[in-house]
């Protein structure tokens, strides 16, 4: 490859630890709105939340609407009051993922140019990104709910490369999920690192990754 100058990096999954941050959520949200239930029937609605958020990828209104209509509330909540409630305590949950905070430091450290390319609403992302400390290690951060366009459009690895001032040979991107990170990222011309962790590959589409890692630190001997 081209030498490398600068580092795209996906949030959710990747930098974040989602699967953390969501049960957390999900067990404080019981807590507070379904503290009527037993200990194992609260233990087992959490899961069931779990199993319906498809680790983030169902559309959040259709999602609370659902939880409106089937959680055995004691006094009925709407959709909207659940998305009110997610929207003012999800990014609190926020926790990184393993090597997070180590793996930036140490590319900071040499000289690459980083950034970060993630799909959801803009207060929402920035809401984790703040309760992380992440945004001093990042020249750009691109949010599509604040681009106007969504991971894997082509287009929003290209304004990121835009941002970040390097060329997509001389640029890697980092994420966890197959389509979203590593396809997308690919059909901009930008080679990618696989950090594999809910989603299986599939064989189905173009190209893959360059480099296949399980956790962020074994970037350290791929760069």
């Amino acid at each position: 490859m081209t030498k490398i100058q600068g580092l795209l990096f996906d949030l959710d999954n990747t930098l974040m630890d989602r699967d953390h941050t969501f049960r957390s959520f999900s067990t404080q949200f019981v807590r507070d709105f379904l503290g009527h239930l037993s200990p194992e029937e609260m233990d087992r609605v959490i899961e069931d939340m779990i199993i319906r958020d498809n680790d983030g990828y169902r559309d959040k209104d259709g999602f609370f609407a659902e939880l409106s209509e089937i959680l055995p509330w004691k006094t009925p909540v709407s959709a909207a009051h659940i998305r009110t409630y997610y929207d003012e305590s999800y990014s609190h949950h926020g926790a990184l993922m393993k090597h997070a905070l180590d793996i930036l430091e140490h590319c900071q450290a040499r000289g690459y140019v980083l950034g970060l390319v993630t799909n959801g609403k803009k207060h929402i992302q920035d809401g984790k990104i703040d309760k992380l400390n992440l945004r001093s290690f990042f020249k750009t951060i691109v949010i599509s709910g604040e681009a106007g366009i969504s991971k894997p459009d082509p287009a929003i690895y290209r304004l990121a490369l835009e941002r970040l001032g390097t060329e997509a040979e001389k640029t890697l991107f980092i994420g966890d999920h197959p389509v979203n990170d590593i396809w997308g990222a690919g059909k901009a011309g930008i080679e990618s690192v696989w950090l594999r962790r809910n989603h299986p590959w599939d064989d189905g589409l173009e190209g893959g990754p360059w480099k296949t890692i399980d956790e962020l630190d074994e970037l350290k001997q791929i760069l």
